[in-house]
């Protein structure tokens, strides 16, 4: 039986069909909201634990970013939007789509499949819990903001590093195939920059988990999907007037990301501005004349200094 329910919880699991147990745990356990009461149905639907959330991290996955990036596609093909085009002189044609797209998908079958199968006994383990109900939205909007936060620090330091030297031939020069980056190009990488930059992504609810025993597996299936959809959108090649760096100044967004791929250089956090404002890396031609403007004062300064 799943561990989905605690002892207390629906006993009687003997009916087959999936619609038959969700109206079983709809009339028995009002006091779930629908979310919860889907996720427990489909965890004593399938009455195993580990192929549940194998599963519904590989689905979760895969629709949530081809999904994500679907739109991305079709907009590249409406003239309207070509305005807010960051690089609009490049439009990914459909074969460089196609290329890309069966390298990602490939990535995700042969990378990050077996982890993903693997992930609940390490659940158990840690005590990431699959249980209903969920913990209070509070505390995952909390969890979510220390694991982007997290998450762009191991970026930043990770992708700087793919930057020098043998590193970059060798393993990131893959991801920068595409000077003007397309929604489907997030994930075009190297397995080894995959398993790397992904760390940032599963490696800190890991590490929370096995600190705190706190921690709750739809949390997780959520904060990946923020991520997904972040790292998607990132590469999109689109800055629109309501995108969310307007609103929320130290978000990153594609405007800062589409810049390193354009100039192969600076702009390495993921989702906050904060690293590379603060570290002086900060991609494109105004970020550069800032630099030199700063060197001129300081020069100055120092010339005062000894004169």
């Amino acid at each position: 039986m799943s561990d989905v329910f605690n002892s207390s919880g629906l006993q009687d699991v003997s009916v087959p069909t999936f619609k038959a147990i969700l109206t079983n745990i709809m009339e028995t356990q009002k006091n779930l909201n629908f979310i919860e009461q889907l996720w427990a149905s489909y965890y004593t639907y399938m009455n195993n634990d580990v192929l549940a959330t194998g599963l519904l991290f590989f689905l979760t996955h895969e629709l949530m970013y081809f999904g994500r990036c679907l739109p991305w596609y079709i907009i590249d093909k409406i003239p309207y939007f070509n305005r807010w085009k960051i690089q609009p002189k490049y439009i990914p044609s459909d074969k460089e789509q196609w290329e890309c797209f069966k390298s990602v998908l490939k990535s995700h079958l042969l990378v990050e499949a077996l982890p993903i199968w693997t992930f609940h006994p390490l659940c158990k383990k840690l005590g990431i819990a699959v249980t209903v109900p969920f913990p209070s939205l509070t505390e995952m909007i909390l969890q979510w903001c220390l694991f982007f936060i997290l998450e762009d620090m191991w970026h930043y330091w990770a992708h700087r590093l793919f930057h020098f030297g043998p590193f970059y031939k060798y393993i990131h020069k893959q991801h920068h195939r595409y000077a003007a980056p397309f929604g489907l190009a997030a994930e075009y990488a190297h397995p080894l920059e995959t398993m790397s930059l992904g760390f940032g992504t599963v490696g800190f609810p890991i590490i929370y988990a096995a600190l705190t025993h706190h921690l709750h597996l739809f949390t997780v299936t959520c904060w990946i999907v923020f991520r997904l959809f972040q790292a998607v959108d990132s590469h999109s090649g689109y800055d629109f007037p309501w995108s969310l760096h307007h609103f929320i100044p130290f978000w990153a967004g594609a405007e800062h990301h589409d810049l390193h791929h354009h100039y192969f250089i600076g702009n390495y956090a993921s989702s906050f501005r904060w690293w590379d404002y603060s570290l002086d890396t900060e991609a494109g031609p105004e970020a550069k004349r800032e630099r030199e403007e700063r060197m001129s004062r300081k020069a100055e300064i120092k010339a005062k200094k000894f004169n």
